[in-house]
């Protein structure tokens, strides 16, 4: 059996995301998008809540599995034995530490990594910057599933509230 990994925050899952899970799912019989778990990094969401809407949003492909993971991406592989780790470029600028990140995971236990170039459609798509937009009460409609982009709401409404 053919299995990847689609590793990334998620926080929220945007159609960007989703693009590449998707062509992925085409590509391998197992994909797992794995959630990285980063305590030292403050998220919009909890790692339950991304797994909850990568569930949904990835539903209509029966060889798509959710997890989370800490540490080293290569431990979580190795432990599952996934031999392919796929992401997404959007531009130059994330090759040149991505290419750095692929080598020292094979040097470290061989696995391989897969670039898939962004769709064009997406090829600006950040979630940090759909947050950014997002909270300052911009259109991020399309960018993002219908439901993360109402939790995402929810969760913005939620935080002006309590700091004001």
């Amino acid at each position: 059996m053919r299995k990847a990994v689609c590793p990334g925050s998620f926080d929220p899952v945007t159609n960007g995301h989703l693009d590449i899970i998707s062509r992925a799912a085409s590509l391998f019989d197992e994909v797992t998008v794995a959630v990285l778990i980063n305590k030292k990094k403050s998220s919009l969401f909890t790692v339950a809540e991304r797994i909850e809407m990568l569930q949904a949003a990835t539903a209509d492909h029966s060889n798509v599995v959710v997890d989370s993971f800490h540490g080293l991406l290569v431990d979580f592989c190795q432990e599952r034995q996934i031999s392919a780790i796929v992401k997404g470029l959007r531009a130059i600028s994330d090759f040149d530490y991505e290419l750095q990140m692929a080598q020292m995971n094979h040097g470290l236990t061989g696995v391989e990594t897969l670039f898939v170039s962004t769709n064009p459609l997406y090829s600006y798509l950040s979630s940090s910057l759909v947050k950014e937009v997002a909270t300052y009460g911009g259109d991020v409609r399309g960018l993002l599933p219908d439901e993360v982009l109402t939790r995402m709401n929810a969760k913005l409404a939620e935080s002006a509230g309590g700091s004001a």
